[in-house]
């Protein structure tokens, strides 16, 4: 491809090997005197303030967040962006409870499906680590491609070589330091990260002058902008509940909860995370908005890049690959090892092999399968929102159930299991279809004529507030 702001492919070769090379070195070399298994799962519960904070903050702000505000802004508009950037941020405010009861009731714990163990028996635990790993392995499929399309978008790479090397050079230094070499490199990333999105802001607003502002939005595309634009709710509501339950069962999250030198540590880098969260977030798609409304004919997804590419400069689309790159790592480095170490605390009570097994290493070998069906993945291209999608409704099947479990001693197995499945089945009827023109009950069972026109419309935001909320229904109707 031959367009005028891209660079050639050999360049931007260079400086994704570069790149990635630079924090795989930094991470393998501080991580060689941290080694043992206290520092691979949780640090050895010694991370301070700023290391927790930046640390926090780069794991939640992948890839993703340069494509799907923006795009979701161009249909569900203000409220689409507020609701994506609460729902990515509000899982911190939420960790400062859970996670205070959690250290407190099982301070050598390092995961939440080891709680979920002692709390439940072996069958519940056993779909709840299911569902937990799906989601993150669905999260590191969606990284790995979001930075492979990006810089074919940018240069023409082909997709397979940007993935190899992302994933070859987090591989190494992850499943080598573990938690401690991820904490380490996230700091250094989110100050890259930083630095790069105020840069852009600077850039984006010289470039486009009056038009990237809510003025220029309210003229061109006023229902983006109005109290009375029905998609606006149901989106922000959709993006909420879907963001804030899955990052709830984020594994990484847990890590850092452990992590974390003392509570009074935890709870300033969780607070600071989210005031830092939901503006960088809401600014991602505040720029699909204005993109949209220059030019309603350009793709969704790309809006940041259509407004900060608008001067064409070599110099901008190197900047762009180093923040998908600080993006893309900080977050994958995470959900290696925040896979890896459930199989290393959990896998006993769930394979139970006869003779004795290093489960350290053996979580090694499979964080390596799934990194190859990631590349595989990647490598077509494939648009996995529908999977990504799939995998929030499982969560939000299980979210309320597991959660309220912490604060009521009278649920049991049986009454969580009943009601996650009943909300997952609630759920799974009205999931439209990957054309979101109907779902399993509205369209394919019944009728769409049988539905109001609110029903037919928002069969994503209806799926989600059903899996979520009917679990706990069914947990009220019951006499415990």
């Amino acid at each position: 491809m031959d367009k005028t702001y891209y660079i050639n492919q050999s360049t931007s070769l260079t400086l994704v090997i570069f790149i990635s090379l630079i924090f795989a070195f930094l991470g393998f070399y501080y991580s060689k005197k941290y080694q043992g298994l206290n520092n691979y799962l949780t640090a050895n519960r010694n991370i301070g303030l700023f290391s927790l904070t930046t640390s926090l903050t780069a794991s939640a702000l992948g890839a993703w967040i340069l494509f799907g505000p923006a795009s979701a802004a161009t249909w569900g508009g203000m409220g689409a962006i507020i609701g994506y950037s609460l729902g990515t941020a509000f899982p911190m405010f939420f960790l400062i409870y859970l996670g205070k009861k959690i250290r407190n009731e099982f301070p050598k714990g390092s995961s939440l499906i080891e709680f979920m163990r002692k709390k439940f028996g072996k069958s519940l635990f056993k779909l709840i680590l299911l569902m937990t790993v799906f989601y993150m392995f669905i999260f590191l499929c969606a990284e790995v491609t979001a930075v492979a399309v990006l810089i074919n978008y940018i240069s023409g790479t082909d997709l397979w070589i940007t993935a190899l090397i992302v994933l070859l050079s987090t591989l190494a230094y992850t499943l080598y330091g573990g938690l401690r070499a991820s904490i380490f490199t996230d700091n250094i990333q989110m100050v890259v990260i930083g630095v790069l999105l105020l840069i852009s802001l600077a850039y984006i607003n010289s470039f486009n002058g009056s038009e990237f502002s809510f003025e220029f939005i309210k003229r061109k595309n006023p229902q983006l902008l109005s109290s009375s634009y029905m998609p606006s709710y149901t989106a922000g509501l959709t993006f909420f509940i879907a963001v804030a339950a899955t990052n709830l069962f984020h594994q990484g999250n847990w890590q850092r909860v452990y992590a974390a030198k003392n509570f009074e540590i935890l709870r300033k880098s969780l607070i600071i995370s989210f005031f830092i969260i939901v503006p960088v977030v809401f600014y991602m798609g505040f720029t699909g908005m204005v993109a949209f409304s220059i030019d309603p004919t350009s793709r969704p997804d790309l809006g940041f890049f259509t407004l900060l590419l608008k001067e064409q400069t070599k110099l901008l689309s190197l900047f762009i690959i180093v923040l998908g790159l600080a993006l893309t790592i900080s977050t994958v480095d995470t959900l290696v090892n925040a896979i890896s170490s459930l199989i290393v605390v959990d896998g006993k009570a769930v394979f139970n092999f006869k003779k004795k097994i290093d489960y350290l290493k053996f979580s090694k070998y499979i964080i390596i399968f799934l990194s190859i069906i990631s590349f595989i993945i990647a490598s077509r291209g494939f648009d996995i929102l529908y999977l990504f999608l799939l995998a929030d409704l499982f969560c939000c099947a299980f979210v309320l159930t597991v959660f309220y479990s912490f604060y009521n001693k009278n649920i049991n197995e049986k009454t969580a299991y009943v009601s996650i499945i009943i909300g997952l089945i609630g759920g799974l009827l009205m999931f439209p279809s990957p054309d979101f023109s109907k779902s399993l009950l509205v369209g394919v069972l019944m009728s769409k004529e049988l539905f109001g026109p609110f029903v037919a419309q928002s069969l994503l935001f209806l799926s989600f507030a059903i899996a979520t909320f009917l679990p706990i229904v069914v947990l009220k109707a019951k006499k415990f």
